[in-house]
């Protein structure tokens, strides 16, 4: 590949079924208006930097503060943020990357090469969950002037350029992290970034303060004067607080579904639904293969054929969502396969259930297995557990759901393996190799790491297969290792892939944006404004 200078370009934004709105449209063809501060509702993270740790609540903060190299389009290319350029060998094994000038902390000291060199070595490479997989062929970092980065390598790793914006891998000022303790170092909850806005406080319980960075590289941004982090709970008083103009946004699907016909009138709301298309989560159902009865191939692949998904999607997720055809979601498209051999079929369900030995007793009923999810899961997530006892009951097995707390459910899943079946949402992320092959690689069943290889599958073939995907650069050759994987995984049907999430981002109508981004739950905010209220 040769030097690209990639530039941002406008692209057409998709809608969805329902009143799904996308971001757009001739309100946001008006001038910014400078001034205001953006009033947005998130879960309270537990730290403000997402260098080492990724979950959604933290990066739709710490994003605004901190930046990474590039940032994603509605395609999920990676275009231009702290890297203006890229250049990647002809044979795969070192990238180049071109960082921009005149651009400084929020200490005022200067942002360089070195940072990004301590960042990837110390930080993203050695603590993060999943940069320890997305640069584990980095051989070294080289920085020969202040303002390049050359990445060698060991194999090439075509994953890399869709792990590195402000969700993935976040860069922390060398300056004040080297020589500490990086996961204690006081920065973590009082960060000092690049981003277009300064850390000011941060109330527990309550809110975090951010203020313009009146020194952003980007000449004239931000145009807001500060953002305000609240933490409002519970669902029902967020929509509440949406209404009544007290707050101004709500990222991550905070408003449930259900409420969502709330905030239908275009004139005084907008219902984004591209902000999550980074992520291409899926809601799925990850099946513990050790376990009686569901250890039998026949038996999950019967469970498959039992779970309408289009239903699912239209009555728990009220149409926000795709029924998923497989593990890679239809997002991602340079990989995804079309078709579900393992489709919605409850006769076949039927017919595979009595080749396996389940036949229905005198009551009707085979065997009783249990569902397990999390209490900190969305309201759909728990809605959706009832829809898959009832589709299960409809070919003779009992399922009892269990709803427990966070900690329990996790040790549960991934410590004890004490349960037959789990569901979960979980982030596919644009390339298989970060976000897919983790659930079904044998060297990723770690006993008591979460969001691993949790059902304890284990399949040579598989392994020998996604390996090879994740070291091959050239494009069409991937293509044809990832569509293989994906028909064994639908074969043996260890994880059954149900819903394609989209996520919400529900705003007023005054809150506005200039670029709509792929990754736009954790996008920086210096394009936002605030319209004059009418």
């Amino acid at each position: 590949m040769n030097r690209r200078d990639l530039m941002l370009a406008g692209l057409g934004l998709a809608g969805l079924p329902g009143m799904a709105l996308a971001q757009g449209h001739a309100a946001h063809a008006a001038t910014p208006t400078r001034g205001g501060t953006a009033r947005i509702v998130v879960a309270e993270p537990p730290i403000l930097t997402s260098a080492f740790i990724t979950t959604m609540n933290i990066g739709m903060v710490s994003s605004k503060i901190l930046e990474g190299l590039v940032s994603y389009d509605l395609e999920l290319k990676p275009v231009p943020a702290l890297a203006e350029s890229w250049d990647t060998a002809e044979d795969g094994l070192s990238v180049t990357f071109n960082l921009r000038r005149n651009v400084r902390w929020h200490d005022g000291k200067p942002f360089t090469s070195a940072d990004v060199r301590f960042t990837l070595l110390e930080v993203w490479k050695k603590l993060h969950p999943f940069g320890r997989a997305v640069f584990a062929n980095v051989t070294a970092v080289e920085a020969p002037d202040d303002h390049t980065v050359t990445i060698r390598l060991s194999a090439p790793a075509p994953y890399l350029f869709n792990y590195i914006n402000t969700y993935g891998a976040q860069i922390l000022p060398r300056h004040v992290y080297e020589g500490t303790d990086v996961l204690q170092n006081p920065a973590n909850v009082a960060p000092i970034g690049t981003g277009p806005f300064k850390f000011k406080e941060w109330v527990r319980g309550s809110h975090v303060a951010l203020e313009r960075n009146a020194d952003y590289w980007q000449p004239g941004k931000p145009y807001l004067d500060g953002v305000l982090f609240r933490f409002i709970p519970d669902p029902v008083a967020r929509s509440v607080a949406l209404e009544a103009g007290e707050i101004d946004v709500t990222i991550g699907s905070l408003i449930p579904v259900t409420s969502l016909r709330r905030f239908s009138d275009a004139a005084k709301y907008t219902i984004n639904t591209d902000d999550g298309r980074f992520l291409a989560s899926i809601f799925l159902a990850q099946i513990n293969v050790r376990r009686p009865y569901v250890s039998n191939k026949r038996v999950r692949q019967a469970l498959s054929h039992a779970i309408d998904r289009a239903a699912l999607v239209r009555l728990v997720w009220q149409g926000y969502g795709k029924p998923a055809t497989g593990p890679i979601p239809s997002s991602v498209s340079q990989y995804y396969a079309r078709g579900n051999p393992q489709g919605f079929d409850p006769k076949r369900a039927e017919e595979l259930l009595d080749a396996a030995g389940f036949k229905r007793g005198a009551d009707g009923k085979r065997f009783r297995i249990n569902l397990v999810s999390g209490s900190g899961d969305s309201l759909e997530s728990n809605r959706a557990g009832e829809f898959i006892k009832q589709a299960l009951a409809r070919i003779g097995i009992e399922l009892e759901l269990i709803i427990e707390d966070s900690a329990a459910y996790l040790r549960r899943v991934y410590t004890d393996g004490d349960y037959d079946i789990m569901t979960s949402s979980l982030h596919k992320l644009p390339d298989p190799t970060l976000g897919v092959q983790r659930l079904y690689w044998t060297k990723n069943i770690v006993k008591g790491a979460p969001w691993t290889n949790g059902s304890g599958y284990s399949n040579p073939e598989l392994d020998r297969i996604m390996e090879a995907a994740a070291a091959e650069g050239d494009l069409g050759k991937r293509r044809a290792l990832v569509t293989r994987w994906q028909e064994i995984v639908q074969e043996d049907a260890p994880i059954l892939d149900l819903v394609e999430l989209t996520w919400t981002t529900v705003s007023t109508a005054r809150f506005r944006k200039e670029r709509p981004q792929g990754d736009g739950m954790f996008a920086g905010l210096e394009d936002a404004w605030l319209a004059p209220a009418r």
